[in-house]
């Protein structure tokens, strides 16, 4: 079972994109990402719920250039360091992991486009030395090796790829009914295949749910987000 804990402000609202949220945990403090229209919100957070820092991160453009729309933005943690991937409508940008620092630019080329055809990044998952992104109707992999400078750290291939790692054999799904659920994942030794349990399931009554992730590798935490609603809901196991 779990129990609602200190939810945590935001300083606008969270969009109303699909997975809408990242989470990532580093020493005692549990870092936050929702994006909303051009910005991208970072918040820290102790453990206990309470707000340390809050920030804003907008994509980099060129001087005179309006600031392109976020899709997503997503902590991705690889071998040797994090980096924060904001996708946009005009590319993708790696940042260092407290957004301080761009160290990689994609340009999404949209000269091949056609005027009813929606170019954008978004979808994006890290799986070892990789970093995948998904593009418009095909998908881009990063791959991030352990070279000294950060002009050799990234460079781009055009493959498909797809990655799935559920920590601790548990799965978090959430969806616009206000409805979350935790499933376990585990497979059958009889049959070998995967078996699917419902765990735990909550409502978050009118609201439009965008984002859910779990707080921690163990799975007894999660945080939600939800359209038009001002505040990261938290909920912990009992």
């Amino acid at each position: 079972m779990f129990r609602r804990e200190r939810s945590i402000p935001l300083r606008g609202s969270a969009a109303a994109l699909c997975n809408n949220l990242s989470v990532l945990q580093q020493r005692n403090l549990t870092h936050f990402g929702v994006v909303h229209g051009p910005s991208a919100q970072l918040l820290s957070a102790a453990p206990e719920g309470v707000p340390l820092a809050q920030r804003q991160l907008h994509a980099k453009e060129g001087a005179g250039v309006s600031s392109p729309l976020i899709t997503q933005v997503h902590w991705c943690v690889l071998p040797d360091r994090v980096l924060l991937v904001l996708a946009s409508h005009r590319g993708i940008q790696m940042y260092e992991s407290d957004g301080s620092v761009m160290v990689y630019w994609h340009a999404l080329d949209s000269g091949d486009a056609s005027l009813v055809q929606a170019v954008f990044a978004r979808g994006i998952a890290a799986s070892g030395h990789f970093i995948c992104v998904g593009e418009g109707a095909e998908g881009r992999a990063f791959q991030g090796s352990p070279h000294r400078s950060d002009e050799e750290l990234l460079t781009p291939d055009t493959s498909h790829r797809h990655c799935h790692e559920p920590a601790q054999g548990q799965l978090l799904s959430a969806a616009e009914d206000t409805f979350v659920h935790i499933w376990k994942l585990s497979r059958s030794p009889e049959s070998g295949y995967i078996e699917v349990e419902h765990c735990h399931g909550a409502c978050v009554p009118d609201t439009q749910v965008c984002g859910a992730r779990f707080c921690d590798p163990s799975g007894s935490s999660f945080a939600v987000t939800g359209y038009d609603l001002a505040e990261i809901l938290r909920f912990s196991s009992m």
